[in-house]
């Protein structure tokens, strides 16, 4: 662990600009899912236990250089509030005279929303001397935002290396998840990778099959190894193209001595909608005019055994169309079965990716797994093995 916590830090008086994810989804200037704002209350009550003073840095939408009304965090500041129960001032500005007096007369219990970073252009370009603008507000420099620690902006990258910088609590418990996860986790682990196209999940197979022990592929992706293997997959979604990169990674995979797992049995349908009438046959008999939409029983029984042997596991995506019942029944009952393992404390389970968010929250399972990770590009960027320059800007 090259980076230091809010621990490591002389916070006393000192002013802390805290780059956070407060990217929260508003409808008609209503919150309507405050959880990433709920995420950062711990690192904020924290600063100002210790006495400091948190000044928030966050980027809202995509206004592209523009200052737009409908993208200013003031919008926010009510709903901060509430979540930190404290007085949240705000600061037209993240740069400039106006922000540098809001942070000078910042008081002691009272946090500074700085305005949105992306209303200049230069921030998404790392430009050095909106960096130093901002610095000039601070005493330290705290990030709590590994959602947006994989791009490499003013706020997260440049900013980093002009003041003392830390971690924040949702950053620490991220990178600590990780670190068990892949970096020195306890062995066997596996991984279990879903979603529609192998293609945009090359870079991560590739990484995953030299450090797992297991690899469970499913959804589409499964679908063109299949392919890769001569199996007749009817009507489904596969990338036909695909099937010697697929065979190239089976290959490569049983030389590192990685076993990939894909389904046994498979659920099959006509029709892709939810109730469709369905079958579940060997993965080697799909119908010319049917689609594969889920693993089978067979194949849940054997991932389950898996994850029985297995000490830790990272999941990135679905196992079949969790979206639609009954298409979502091995991706509920691969996702209940790492859970009660978890819970009894046989097993280390991290996930991360949108829709493994939701899978997981509607089996009921993620409340068990070890850590959720709602980073999205970051954590997926992790999991392919890629340095994340805000994680490498708080390691100097």
């Amino acid at each position: 662990m090259g980076w230091k916590t809010l621990d490591d830090m002389d916070l006393d008086g000192k002013r802390v600009l805290v780059r956070v994810d407060i990217n929260v989804p508003l409808v008609d200037g209503v919150v309507t899912d405050s959880t990433r704002i709920r995420r950062i209350a711990p690192t904020v009550r924290d600063i100002l236990a210790a006495g400091g003073k948190p000044i928030l840095l966050a980027h809202f939408g995509r206004p592209g250089g523009e200052r737009r009304e409908n993208l200013s965090l003031n919008q926010l500041v009510p709903t901060l509030e509430r979540a930190f129960e404290t007085k949240v001032r705000f600061a037209a500005d993240c740069v400039g005279a106006g922000a540098k007096e809001a942070a000078e007369t910042l008081q002691p219990g009272e946090v500074l929303l700085l305005e949105n970073t992306r209303f200049h252009a230069a921030e998404t370009k790392n430009d050095p001397t909106l960096a130093a603008g901002m610095a000039e507000l601070g005493d330290v420099y705290c990030n709590d935002a590994f959602s947006a620690a994989h791009r490499a902006h003013s706020s997260t990258e440049a900013l980093a290396r002009l003041l003392p910088a830390c971690a924040g609590r949702l950053m620490q418990a991220e990178l600590q998840a990780l670190e068990a996860a892949l970096g020195a986790p306890q062995r066997p682990v596996t991984a279990v990778v879903g979603g529609a196209k192998v293609s945009s999940k090359l870079e991560l197979l590739s990484n995953l099959i030299e450090k797992v022990d297991y690899l469970v592929i499913g959804g589409g992706m499964a679908n063109t190894f299949l392919v890769a293997q001569g199996l007749p997959v009817g009507v489904s979604l596969a990338e036909r193209l695909m099937k010697d990169t697929a065979a190239e990674i089976l290959a490569k995979a049983e030389a590192l001595g990685c076993k990939i797992i894909l389904p046994g049995d498979i659920v099959v349908a006509k029709k892709f909608e939810a109730h469709a009438e369905n079958q579940t046959l060997p993965a080697d008999q799909c119908p010319e005019d049917a689609m594969i939409l889920d693993a089978g029983p067979d194949s849940v029984a054997a991932i389950n055994a898996i994850f029985e042997q297995s000490k830790t596991l990272i999941w990135n995506g679905p196992l079949g169309a969790f979206e639609m019942e009954p298409f979502d029944a091995a991706t509920n009952a691969a996702a209940l079965k790492a859970a009660a393992l978890t819970r009894a404390g046989l097993l280390t389970a991290v996930a991360g990716g949108g829709d493994t968010v939701s899978a997981l929250n509607a089996s009921g399972a993620a409340r068990d797994f070890s850590y959720i990770s709602t980073a999205g590009g970051a954590f997926l960027e992790w999991m392919e093995g890629k340095t994340l320059p805000g994680v490498a800007a708080l390691e100097g």
